[in-house]
C-alpha cells in the first residue's frame, strides 16, 4: 500500500514499466451479504451452501439454506472463482478464491475484479498486505474490518500481462505447498492410526497390528514395577538460558509443546542451567532410556513424556513440573516414549487428573496405571524403529513445507510493490 508508484525488486523478463496506483473500488466490484433470520425453520436445511468466514478455503460447508431463506434475507450468492475476503473475527484478513457456489453473510466481502485485473494477482496482493491492513484498520472487540475500508484501499498494479505472470507463478507455488501439506497430513494420520493399532487396547493383551513372527501376549505390569522415580528440580525459566552452561535442563513446557516422543539430546535444543544457580538434586543426571513426564498442563495433555536418547557425555537434569523415571529393566530404544504417549496408555491418566484451570498428575496416580509391553526386545525394537522412521519422514516433509512457505513469504515482499 505504497503512496507512490514503484517497481518491485524481482520481475519477470520483459517488464520494466512502473506500477500504477489505483483505488480498490475502481478496479473491482464488491459486496457482502447477511444471515437469514435465526430460528426460521423454512430458511434452513436447504441445498444452498452457506459459506462462513472460516470456510472460505473449503469446498464444503456445515450450514445450508433454502431458496426462500436466500430470497427473504440479505444473503448474497457467490460462485466458484470469486474472491472471498474475511472481514470479521479471528479470520479477518484471510482471502481465497471460492471453491463452490454458495451464499455469504456480512462477515465476507465478495470481490469481482474488473476485466483488466487478474484475480490470482489480487489474492496474493491481499496476502502480502494482510499484516499492514490488520495493524492499521482492525476494529472492535473480536477484531473486524469494514467493507468500506477495503474499498478505499490503494493498490499498486502492473500491466495485465505482468499480473497474469505473477498470479500464475503464485498459483503454482500454492499448489506445491498444498501438495506437501497433504503429504505431511497423510503421514501424521498414518502415525496416529498406528499408535492406536500397534499397542494393545484396554482389556486386551495383544495389539491389532504387529510385525510378522510375533504372537505372544504382551506382559502387563504396574507402573511401579517397571519404573524407579528419579529426583527433579524446580528451576524456573529465569534460571535457564539459551546459550551456554555445563548442565542442560528438561522443562515441562518443552515436553508438552516442543519435544517429541524420543529426544535426541545431542541435536535437539535444550536450555542450559545458569552457572550461578545451585541445583537441588545435582547428582541426578538423566541417561538413555529414562522418560520425563510433564505432571502439569492446561489441558488433558498432562502426562505427555519424552524418552531420553544420545545423552552420553552430557549432564541433563529434569526440571520444573516433571516426573523423571528410569526403567528397572532395559527396553528397546523408543518403545517406551511412543507407548507412554499413545492413547493405549494415556487414556488411563484421564480419570486420574486433578485440577480445573491447570490439570496435574501425581506419582501416586501413576501407581494406579499399568504398562503393557512385549517380552521380546526384538519386537520392541521394531515398534520403536517403525515410529522413529515415521517421525523422520514427518520432519523431512515439515522442513520442505516450511521452506516453501518461507520462499513464498520472501517472494511476496519482492515481487509486489
Amino acid at each position: 500500500m505504497s503512496k507512490d508508484s514503484k517497481k518491485p525488486a524481482i520481475r519477470f523478463k520483459g517488464f520494466t514499466d512502473d506500477w500504477e496506483q489505483r483505488k480498490f473500488s475502481e478496479i473491482t466490484t464488491s459486496y457482502s451479504g447477511g444471515t437469514p433470520k435465526s430460528g426460521t425453520a423454512e430458511y434452513y436445511d436447504g441445498n444452498i451452501p452457506f459459506i462462513r468466514s472460516g470456510e472460505i478455503y473449503s469446498n464444503k460447508t456445515e450450514l445450508f439454506i433454502t431458496e426462500l431463506g436466500l430470497n427473504n434475507s440479505s444473503a448474497k450468492m457467490v460462485h466458484v472463482g470469486d474472491i472471498l475476503y474475511a472481514l470479521y473475527g479471528a479470520t479477518s484478513g484471510e482471502v481465497s478464491r471460492a471453491k463452490l457456489d454458495g451464499a455469504i453473510n456480512q462477515a465476507i466481502l465478495a470481490v469481482l475484479p474488473n476485466e483488466e485485473i487478474n484475480a490470482d494477482f489480487l489474492v496474493e496482493w491481499f496476502r502480502k498486505e494482510k499484516e499492514i491492513i490488520i495493524a492499521t484498520y482492525l476494529q472492535g472487540g473480536q477484531g473486524n474490518l469494514s467493507a468500506q475500508i477495503i474499498k478505499d484501499l490503494m493498490v499498486d498494479i502492473p500491466s495485465s500481462g505482468e499480473q497474469k505472470k505473477i498470479g500464475d507463478y503464485f498459483t503454482n507455488l500454492n499448489n506445491l505447498i498444498t501438495l506437501h501439506q497433504r503429504k505431511l497430513d497423510k503421514l501424521k494420520n498414518i502415525k496416529k492410526a498406528l499408535l492406536e493399532k500397534m499397542f494393545p487396547r484396554n482389556g486386551e493383551n495383544i495389539p491389532e497390528v504387529r510385525f510378522k513372527g510375533f504372537s505372544d501376549d504382551w506382559e502387563q505390569r504396574k507402573f511401579d514395577d517397571v519404573f524407579n522415580y528419579l529426583a527433579h528440580n524446580s528451576l524456573s525459566r529465569d534460571d535457564l538460558n539459551d546459550n551456554e552452561g555445563s548442565i542442560k535442563n528438561i522443562h515441562y513446557g518443552d515436553v508438552l509443546i516442543k519435544f517429541g516422543n524420543v529426544i535426541d539430546t545431542k541435536h535437539e535444543y535444550i536450555p542450559y542451567v545458569n552457572d550461578n544457580v545451585k541445583l537441588e538434586n545435582k547428582a541426578c543426571f538423566l541417561q538413555d532410556g529414562d522418560v520425563v513426564i510433564a505432571d502439569a498442563a492446561e489441558d488433558s495433555t498432562v502426562g505427555k513424556c519424552t524418552e531420553i536418547s544420545e545423552s552420553s557425555d552430557q549432564k541433563i537434569v529434569s526440571g520444573l513440573h516433571t516426573i523423571p523415571c528410569r526403567p528397572k529393566n532395559k527396553f528397546a530404544k523408543g518403545f517406551l516414549g511412543y507407548y507412554l504417549n499413545s492413547n493405549a496408555y494415556h487414556d488411563q491418566l484421564l480419570p486420574l487428573m486433578q485440577g480445573t484451570k491447570v490439570s496435574s498428575i501425581s506419582k501416586t496416580s501413576l501407581k494406579e496405571t499399568t504398562i503393557k509391553f512385549p517380552s521380546s526386545i526384538e519386537e520392541q525394537k521394531k515398534v520403536g524403529a517403525c515410529f522413529h522412521e515415521l517421525d523422520n519422514l514427518i520432519t523431512l516433509h515439515q522442513r520442505k513445507l516450511d521452506k516453501l512457505k518461507n520462499i513464498k513469504k520472501a517472494l511476496l515482499e519482492k515481487m509486489f510493490v
